[in-house]
């Protein structure tokens, strides 16, 4: 994964700062913060959603073994 320097970072806002204009970089910093956040909530919301969708599953795996093993024992004997 490739890293961005300090060099790159000051490269890349002195071109905004040039392309937006002073007056309405702040504004625009405040919009892209509030795009990374919602980004960031969208990730977290689905990757705790698949967290509790793997759980159930294996706790209905693990509620099936002990009846399977049961019915087992019980048609060998």
């Amino acid at each position: 994964m490739p890293s961005i320097g300090w060099l790159e970072i000051l490269i890349i806002v002195s071109i905004a700062i040039i392309v937006v204009g002073p007056k309405d970089f702040p504004f625009m910093l405040k919009k892209i913060g509030s795009w990374i956040g919602s980004a960031k909530r969208y990730i977290r919301d689905v990757q705790g959603q698949v967290s509790d969708l793997t759980n159930e599953t294996l706790s209905a795996d693990i509620e099936e073994k002990p009846k399977s093993e049961n019915q087992k024992k019980n048609k060998d004997e």
